[in-house]
């Protein structure tokens, strides 16, 4: 962006920032009672933020999850590449609008919902922060995927639901080691998960968020996913001539997008991927990747545990 477009921006947003500020004085707009605030402490530093926010726009996918898992419908949200749907699972969102891509947020559009609480992801949009925080309070967690739950108490805290944050993630937890007991030789069976993008193929390790999920059940994962020599254990990529890589005892298989679900189409078809031993059993399964990959919250999660214990609990 032009140091000339960058200030048209800002000036802009200020203004609105502005007009927020009066409305929310205004008392038809806002009672007494949401003056509150508190102080969050977060990636990019501490922030001011109402206690019981009522306008909040999310910029990540998680984001959308926990305030949906909190009671909270969100005004705006980023979307993913190709598509312009909110996820089908947290049920009716057609009140939240859109404000740009998970990538290049649409600050005009931020600003036109007239926010008072931001949450977004250091990771992803570390560069617009300071734009983002001239329209209203922004909260950002760090990584993703490996921090998922530490995320989801932070931005529960920031909503003003500390405490029921805590209560699901604990709920979710005890479920989950429950369902490993119903699992038979859990610990000794290869679970793999497979996700089919635009332009490779990732098998999924124990740090990325349907990782842990399964290391929380107490399932085992195939050598080759474990990624001890990797830094990064989210997941790593297998070209189409490595199929092989993919398999394991049972298999958890997504695409999401239609260019992904094109790359899968392509693979699945072809000899090698009937080879494994997943396949030739019946024991590969397609589950969606907007709970097993982008979800990354309490309730995919629980949507997750909801797809393992109906294809392996006893």
């Amino acid at each position: 962006m032009s140091t000339r477009r960058t200030a048209t921006v800002l000036a802009g947003l200020a203004l609105a920032a502005a007009a927020l500020t009066a409305c929310s004085s205004d008392p038809v707009a806002g009672a007494s009672d949401d003056a509150a605030t508190q102080q969050i402490t977060h990636a990019m530093g501490t922030t001011t933020v109402p206690l019981h926010p009522k306008r909040v726009v999310v910029l990540d996918t998680d984001k959308i999850d926990t305030a949906v898992s909190l009671g909270i419908t969100p005004v705006g949200a980023t979307e993913l590449p190709e598509l312009d749907k909110p996820p089908a699972y947290l049920g009716d969102l057609s009140s939240m609008k859109g404000v740009g891509e998970i990538s290049e947020p649409d600050l005009e559009a931020v600003a036109a919902l007239q926010p008072d609480l931001i949450l977004g992801s250091k990771f992803r949009q570390e560069k617009f922060y300071d734009e983002l925080s001239a329209i209203a309070p922004t909260v950002f967690t760090d990584r993703v995927g490996i921090t998922w739950k530490e995320n989801f108490l932070l931005d529960g805290k920031a909503l003003g639901q500390e405490q029921k944050a805590k209560d699901l993630l604990a709920a979710y937890e005890t479920r989950a080691k429950e369902l490993g007991t119903k699992i038979p030789n859990a610990a000794s069976l290869n679970v793999s998960i497979v996700r089919f993008m635009p332009a490779e193929i990732r098998v999924y390790g124990p740090d990325g968020f349907s990782g842990i999920v399964l290391r929380d059940i107490g399932l085992g994962r195939p050598e080759r996913q474990l990624l001890a020599n990797k830094d990064d254990k989210r997941f790593d990529k297998v070209s189409p001539e490595r199929i092989a890589d993919l398999d394991g005892d049972v298999m958890f298989v997504t695409a999401q997008g239609p260019t992904a679900e094109g790359q899968k189409a392509k693979v699945t078809g072809g000899n090698l991927w009937k080879d494994l031993g997943a396949v030739k059993a019946g024991k590969s399964w397609d589950v969606p990747a907007e709970t097993w990959m982008t979800g990354i919250g309490v309730t995919a999660a629980n949507k997750i545990l909801d797809d393992v214990q109906s294809h392996l609990a006893a």
